[in-house]
């Protein structure tokens, strides 16, 4: 869940410079005729002139002077201001980011019902930013967004029954929830849902299904609905095996750096499944995922070595590769670098343990 944190900054930012929408008037006139509004003490324009300040619209952007419109709005109960108030200050726009003014705004604004203020404040809760680390608190403002329709904390609400956080672990309600949000296009509630429909936990097992939801995240992106996609091509679930349509998903999800998708480019490569035997590429691959740490792609990137496919031969190199797929517990990889050693000078074999020695993996 640690890239929960990174989407929930993105789409707040997203949130505060969105567009205000239609504009009856030129931009100038309108923030004039704003400002005036707001200097009057209407509430409405004090946060309409604080979302024009943060986006610069009619005036040069001010995240100070925006916080100050929103400070006067939210400071006499209206809702939209105490949320993006609370917004500026998860941020860190116009203000030090402070955590503690954050949930103080959220809170304002979720008790008076904005889905959006809810929706933030649960996570805030969920990763103790501003107030004690408090699951079931985080499942109360979720709940009450979700109810509201809001995809995000359907997605949310649905992890939490899925993972037991917060709430005793119920797979049917995780898939009630997944549903919601994977109805409204959420691609990881589309992929947790088809997850859900492949392993038939909370739902009865249903391999279509599964490819079904899988289909609609992997077109949205989803790097792990992709190669899973790939994977049912492969091995005939839910769909008719089709190696072409496996190497297209895998080579997307490889493509985002996903270690396991590169290891089996690389092996449809190396033996041309779905695609011309290309041993440069099925080494290409190979290396990637070795690189990240996967033993299987470590132990067989050793092989090429021993072999010169697709690479040059190089006995040392291939001991680097196999000696590190054997640390990991490689049977295979064990077995390798006995014969190997037999097969190397004497002072080869330390080289290729000083190289092992040296990796680090790159995530």
């Amino acid at each position: 869940m640690m890239k929960r944190k990174l989407i929930y900054a993105t789409a707040l930012l997203f949130l505060l410079l969105a567009p205000m929408g239609v504009l009856s008037q030129d931009k100038a006139e309108l923030f004039k005729e704003t400002y005036r509004k707001a200097e009057a003490g209407n509430t409405e324009a004090q946060c309409g002139l604080g979302r024009m300040y943060t986006k610069g619209e009619g005036v040069p952007q001010d995240y100070k002077e925006a916080v100050k419109w929103y400070s006067k709005a939210a400071e006499q109960g209206y809702t939209e201001a105490q949320f993006y108030l609370g917004g500026m200050y998860h941020i860190g726009l116009g203000v030090s980011q402070d955590y503690k003014e954050v949930v103080k705004w959220y809170s304002k604004a979720a008790e008076q019902g904005h889905e959006l203020a809810q929706y933030f404040l649960g996570g805030r809760y969920k990763f103790g930013q501003g107030v004690p680390q408090d699951y079931k608190e985080a499942f109360k403002w979720y709940s009450k967004a979700a109810e509201q329709g809001y995809a995000n904390a359907q997605f949310n609400l649905g992890w939490m029954f899925d993972k037991g956080e917060g709430v005793p672990q119920d797979y049917k309600e995780a898939v009630k929830w997944y549903s919601k949000a994977a109805e409204q296009g959420l691609a990881d509630a589309q992929y947790n849902l088809g997850v859900m429909f492949g392993k038939g936990q909370g739902i009865s097992q249903d391999s279509k299904e599964a490819f079904k939801w899988y289909s609609k995240a992997a077109e949205q992106g989803n790097v792990h609905a992709q190669y899973d996609l790939a994977w049912m091509y492969f091995n005939s679930q839910g769909v008719p095996q089709d190696s072409k349509e496996a190497f297209k998903w895998y080579s997307k999800a490889a493509e985002q750096g996903l270690a396991d998708a590169q290891y089996n480019l690389g092996v449809m490569f190396g033996k041309g499944e779905g695609v011309p035997q290309d041993y440069q590429q099925a080494g290409k691959w190979l290396s990637k995922a070795a690189e990240q740490g996967l033993a299987d792609a470590q132990c067989n990137l050793g092989m090429m070595y021993v072999k010169g496919e697709g690479v040059p031969e190089d006995y040392v190199l291939a001991y680097k590769w196999i000696n590190l797929a054997a640390a990991q517990g490689d049977e295979n990889a064990k077995k390798g670098r006995d014969i190997l050693k037999d097969m190397m000078s004497p002072a080869q074999p330390a080289e290729g343990q000083w190289l092992s020695r040296e990796f680090i993996p790159r995530r």
